[in-house]
Parts: C-alpha cells; sequence; structure tokens
C-alpha cells in the first residue's frame, strides 16, 4: 500500500476512499492474454496496480508490470476508461474503494517472467480458454479483449 493510501486511511478509517488504478493488456505472439493469479484472492485478472502520487497514467502501469511480472512494456495504447458500479469494492479488512481504472493494450515487452509475493501464477491464456475465476473487478476489461471492443474504450 503506497503511503498516499495509509496517510487517508488513517484520516477517514474504512470509508469509501476514490483510487485510480492502471492495468496492462499483455499478449504474446500467439495472441493469448498474460493473467495473473493474485496471491490469497484465487482470482486471475491483468497485471496492474495504483496510482502514486505525481505519477503519470503510463508510469502507474508500467511500475506496476514490472513489479508484478518482471516485464517491461512499450508501445502502449489506450484500451478503456472503467468506471461505474463494479469500481466499489470492500476488501477482507473493511477498507473500502471506488477505483477508476485505466487499462492499456502493449505493443511491445522484454524480459522474463518474474512472479513477486503479490502473484501465485503468471500465464498466458487464449481467448475460448480463460480461467474461471476471473476478478469481478477486471471482468469487463477481460471480456472487451475477447470480444474485440473498438478502442479506447469508455464506460
Amino acid at each position: 500500500m503506497n503511503d498516499y493510501i495509509k496517510s487517508m486511511r488513517n484520516l477517514i478509517g474504512n470509508e469509501t476512499l476514490l483510487t485510480v488504478g492502471c492495468g496492462a493488456i499483455i499478449e504474446d505472439k500467439h495472441k493469448r492474454i498474460l493473467l495473473q493469479h493474485r496471491a490469497g484472492t484465487n482470482q486471475w485478472g491483468i497485471p496492474g496496480g495504483l496510482m502514486e502520487l505525481g505519477e503519470t497514467f503510463e508510469q502507474t502501469v508500467t511500475r506496476e508490470v514490472l513489479e508484478e511480472t518482471n516485464l517491461q512494456i512499450d508501445e502502449l495504447e489506450l484500451f478503456g476508461i472503467y468506471s461505474g458500479i463494479n469500481g466499489f469494492a470492500q476488501y477482507s479488512n473493511g477498507d473500502k474503494v471506488f477505483s477508476i481504472q485505466l487499462v492499456f493494450n502493449v505493443k511491445a515487452y522484454s524480459g522474463t517472467l518474474i512472479m513477486n509475493h503479490e502473484s501465485s501464477e503468471l500465464s498466458y491464456f487464449e481467448k475460448d480458454d480463460l480461467p474461471k475465476n476471473i476478478n469481478p473487478h477486471q471482468a469487463p476489461f477481460i471480456e472487451d479483449w475477447v470480444r474485440k471492443e473498438t478502442t479506447p474504450i469508455i464506460r
């Protein structure tokens, strides 16, 4: 958790905090999507995380993907901006958030996949063979990718 969120939580307790998340749709040469199985949640989703104060969207997604996958991403293209009911979440500790998500298509990347403490697995999946336990907050991004929706998507 970054310092800003810790500071805000000290002020507002478990009340709803507005956050900005940035994620990456990374495809391999076979057009499969990279998904991350989050440790402790038994859910799959795209790599990404929360913006820190002073960062750009691109800096956030680049930092988060590197931290979570060891991949250096390049040639980002806006896939979509997501808001609405799927942005609300309550964590097991009682903290509530409403997150606006910016999702990017990654056109180029380098590096070797290496997991960090946030992941229990990193794997590429075909559009017609996705895992059943997709993070419900990220399901709209992944479903739009499967349907090849025209981008950028604004919801």
